[in-house]
């Protein structure tokens, strides 16, 4: 039983001292103070109260050890799709309490901060399907179409609006801070890449091969090739770094990618096919998720159930997942391929 140290970290949370605590509960502040450091438990009779005073159920009262905690959490956000309101604000209690004890605890920071993400893609699943009721009833109500795409990630058409201006200024503040971070150089990269922003990202692209000498380096200097016209200079980068890392399976993924960008379907194809098959277990599914895509664009339904089924086989294999929203999802998937194949 934790919970004296329960008590003190909601009235730590609640930035109250133990003697208002007391006078709420009609106890002395030295019996607040035995809760907090275990050496005696509050009376049973106190728990309704406790509760009421924190805001919390009973049971909340009751804290699992912090690791317990962290892991329930954690298979939270990677196994639900929606979770609810209560179950949320108890997991956000209960980080906010650890951060107040620990400021620097990175991990709960972390979880923070995919718990909101978990919400916001839940929340953004549930506004595209009421901005599709709209656009069905009113295919130009603007409102709804703005919705839809805000949801979706669309792009509106307000190069202001579609860019990824925010992204690129922080880490352009991050990489003075840590100008060796692969990952702050990653980030900054795709996103320079993307708003074709091609000059700005080359010191960046040699930047980041001092840091990592991988295939990524090449990669993106044929993007920028690419972006300035010259598609064989492009085409001789990609391949190169492929040639140079023949046995990376991230190679293969990222220059599939180029190759649909411009319409080498069969190629592409190939690359997905092989980016999965060289790997070792536990094996990255990306190649099988873009397959899926590329075969329900060409109308082959059939190929992109396979290639769901074999992402659920896989996460069976080598994740030992069998339930849950990260299978649950492509067997709503499957179920939607076979509705459009036998139409």
């Amino acid at each position: 039983m934790n919970i004296g140290k329960q008590i003190k970290s909601l009235r730590l949370q609640k930035n109250v001292k133990q003697e208002e605590l007391a006078n709420y509960l009609g106890v002395s502040p030295q019996a607040v103070s035995k809760w907090e450091t275990e050496m005696s438990v509050p009376d049973i009779a106190l728990l309704p109260k406790l509760a009421t005073y924190f805001g919390i159920t009973i049971d909340e009262l009751f804290q699992l050890p912090n690791e317990t905690e962290f892991e329930r959490i954690e298979n939270m956000y990677w196994n639900e799709r929606r979770i609810k309101t209560e179950t949320f604000d108890h997991a956000v209690r209960f980080l906010e309490g650890v951060l107040k004890q620990e400021p620097n605890n990175v991990r709960a920071y972390e979880n923070l901060a995919c718990l909101y993400n978990h919400r916001a893609h839940s929340d953004h699943e549930l506004a595209s399907e009421y901005a599709k009721k709209v656009l069905d009833l009113e295919p130009s109500n603007k409102s709804g179409w703005c919705a839809y795409l805000e949801a979706n990630r669309g792009v509106c058409g307000d190069e202001w609006y579609d860019n990824h201006f925010t992204v690129i200024e922080y880490f352009k503040t991050f990489l003075e801070k840590n100008p060796n971070s692969f990952l702050g150089l990653y980030a900054i990269i795709e996103n320079l890449l993307d708003d074709e922003r091609y000059e700005e990202a080359v010191p960046y692209i040699e930047q980041i091969r001092k840091v990592k000498n991988n295939y990524q380096a090449n990669m993106y200097m044929g993007d920028v090739a690419y972006g300035k016209g010259d598609l064989e200079k492009a085409k001789e980068l990609w391949n190169a770094a492929v040639e140079e890392h023949p046995n990376t399976w991230q190679a293969y993924c990222s220059r599939a990618d180029r190759y649909k960008k411009i319409g080498m379907i069969q190629e592409a194809l190939n690359d997905y096919e092989t980016c999965f098959n060289i790997q070792e277990s536990p094996r990255i599914t990306d190649g099988l998720h873009s397959l899926a895509q590329m075969h329900e664009r060409m109308g082959d339904y059939e190929a992109a159930i396979k290639d769901r089924e074999r992402i659920v086989q896989c996460l069976k294999e080598d994740y030992q997942k069998t339930s849950g929203e990260s299978i649950d999802i492509h067997k709503r998937e499957i179920e939607r391929l076979k509705s459009l194949r036998n139409e």
